[in-house]
Order: C-alpha cells, then structure tokens, then sequence
C-alpha cells in the first residue's frame, strides 16, 4: 500500500537501463515533512556551495518543481546514516 499510495513513491520509467538508474538516484525535498511547491522560494531551488559533489545542479526539472528534485551526482553515495557523501 505505501507504494502506490504514498508521494514519496514514483512509477520507475523503464525504457531503458539509463532512465531506471536516473529514477533510484532521484532526491526530492517535497512531501511528508518536506516543502510544497507554492510555498518553497527562490533560496530553497537555488544551487547551495554544500551541494557540490553531492547533487548535480543540471538535472532537475522545468516547471513548478524546478530546484525542488533533483539527483546525486555521478561519485556521490547515501551512507548508512543517510547523510550524502
């Protein structure tokens, strides 16, 4: 049931192995304890200096969520924490 009902879920595009690798590096500041798209301003999209090496600044999508989901960068890894190194 969490899958399917949950907004941290996501229905995985598997076209090819490149857009299902794209799918589980995805990080997204809404839902559950996170922001909403109306009430996340300019500061919260923007490319923060402690992002670097940890999410890719170009990814992320056009539109109403831009700034808000975003992906790991190539080297970056969740540690067992779940901080981003």
């Amino acid at each position: 049931e969490f899958f399917g009902t949950s907004q941290l879920s996501q229905f995985m595009d598997q076209n090819n192995p490149l857009s299902g690798l794209t799918y589980k590096r995805r990080l997204s500041a809404l839902g559950p304890g996170g922001l909403s798209r109306e009430r996340a301003g300019l500061e919260v999209r923007d490319v923060h200096p402690s992002h670097y090496g940890r999410m890719c600044p170009i990814e992320t999508p056009e539109g109403p969520n831009i700034g808000l989901i975003g992906s790991l960068s190539v080297y970056a890894r969740v540690n067992p924490f779940g901080f981003i190194e």
